[in-house]
């Protein structure tokens, strides 16, 4: 697989598909185009010829510099369970380390329950929330306004 820097040009190709690849649940508002031009340094993808397989967004904090935040990582449906969503959190924890980040950062709504297994297979820790759900994961409630439940995740790399 080979992990490359994201740019302005993919983003047409990513918001196109991404509402799908999340089961039909409205997604493209929470990935405007700034982030394909602004965070370019520390977001990737892979790629098959044209077809996107994955890609990560994420940044270095600019309030602490020893944390960086990721703020979306998508797979394909299609390329699930083939290791992209890890090599793609692989190469982030590499190249923001070479940075001084010592600390990752990510959240996800607490219906989302195949993004939390990942998350925790990964490595992430749950941070402890104020309420627990009936499964027993800590969440943070209305984290994103009212009804905005989640979930947030830290490691240390």
């Amino acid at each position: 697989m080979k992990i490359e820097q994201i740019n302005s040009s993919d983003y047409n190709n990513i918001i196109s598909n991404l509402n799908e690849w999340w089961g039909g649940r409205n997604m493209t508002d929470m990935l405007p185009k700034l982030f394909f031009k602004h965070f370019n340094n520390t977001s990737f993808i892979i790629r098959n010829h044209e077809s996107i397989l994955g890609f990560i967004i994420g940044f270095i904090s600019q309030s602490d510099n020893r944390k960086a935040y990721v703020h979306f990582i998508g797979v394909n449906p299609k390329h699930r369970n083939e290791g992209i969503g890890r090599a793609l959190y692989e190469h982030f924890f590499q190249v923001v380390k070479e940075k001084g980040v010592s600390e990752v950062e990510c959240l996800t709504s607490l219906i989302n329950k195949s993004s939390i297994k990942f998350h925790t297979k990964v490595g992430f820790n749950i941070q402890t929330g104020d309420l627990l759900s009936e499964e027993g994961i800590s969440y943070f409630k209305d984290y994103d306004g009212k009804g905005e439940d989640r979930v947030l995740f830290n490691i240390k790399i």
